[in-house]
């Protein structure tokens, strides 16, 4: 089967630092792919890469079988859709209108939504259920609301992918679960392909089928929960002290950060 995303060796940098070096991996159709890793390994520039924000110095992207270069925007744009971390709030429109930009990619000449359009962001709001704010504008809503229509938009777009740049970064725990329910609701029920770059291991555990662990610029390991959050991956990714246990909600990894008072105490038994 073709993959729905995959990447070729790439390798990126700004200026004379590289980045990313010959990072090569697949997203299957249907998965939700989470990248994780500390600050500074790559992440963020390996998706605007994905995106198209940023353009690798070798290597390459393929979508559906084929090279990113190929596609048109538009057509590019029917195929993928991409939430940010952060979003501009310089024009206050009204949630309803941000919703129906995810239609462009879909507009003829001029421009003009027709009926279908505005029932598809209709459909997409009630979907994330934030067709109760439809007339709010967008910069009266909380961070997990606005988080929320900005992933109705890209519904709105009705992609195949939908990549997304740490969607909970910012949000409290509440809306976290918020939005990681809504990244399976769609894979499940819309058949839509998550990809996301995640600082939170453990959410990354709970809701991904793979994981993509990078430092450095480089893949240390790649593949289910289980195989990537390990004891020893894990520390010498992160470079801190942390355990690793099953979470009490089923067979999946859990990791827990160990603070600095804990390792002291433990040593004192050693110090007479």
């Amino acid at each position: 089967m073709t993959a729905a995303v995959h990447a070729e060796t790439i390798s990126a940098g700004y200026g004379q630092e590289p980045v990313l070096r010959e990072v090569s991996f697949s997203v299957q159709r249907g998965e939700c792919f989470i990248i994780i890793g500390p600050n500074g390994s790559g992440k963020t520039t390996l998706m605007k890469i994905l995106t198209g924000l940023h353009r690798a110095d070798s290597g390459r992207i393929f979508i559906d079988g084929s090279e990113v270069g190929d596609y048109k925007r538009s057509e590019l744009a029917r195929k993928m859709a991409f939430v940010p971390q952060q979003v501009p709030m310089d024009f206050p429109f009204l949630v309803k209108d941000v919703v129906l930009f995810g239609r462009s990619p879909h507009l003829g000449t001029f421009g003009l939504e027709s009926a279908g359009d505005r029932a598809l962001a209709r459909r997409a709001m009630e979907f994330t259920e934030v067709d109760n704010l439809a007339e709010r504008r967008i910069d009266q809503l909380s961070g997990g609301e606005r988080q929320r229509v900005f992933i109705a938009r890209a519904i709105c777009q009705e992609p195949e992918i939908m990549l997304l740049d740490e969607p909970t970064a910012a949000l409290d725990i509440a809306h976290q679960l918020k939005v990681m329910d809504l990244m399976e609701k769609m894979k499940l029920e819309k058949q839509i392909t998550v990809v996301m770059v995640s600082h939170d291991v453990n959410l990354a555990a709970m809701y991904s089928d793979t994981l993509l662990l990078i430092n450095h610029g480089r893949i240390v390991q790649a593949g289910p929960p289980a195989k990537v959050l390990t004891y020893g991956t894990l520390e010498k990714a992160y470079d801190c002290p942390l355990l690793v246990d099953e979470s009490p909600l089923g067979s999946m990894p859990r990791v827990t950060p160990v603070p600095g008072r804990y390792i002291r105490e433990d040593l004192k038994k050693f110090v007479r």
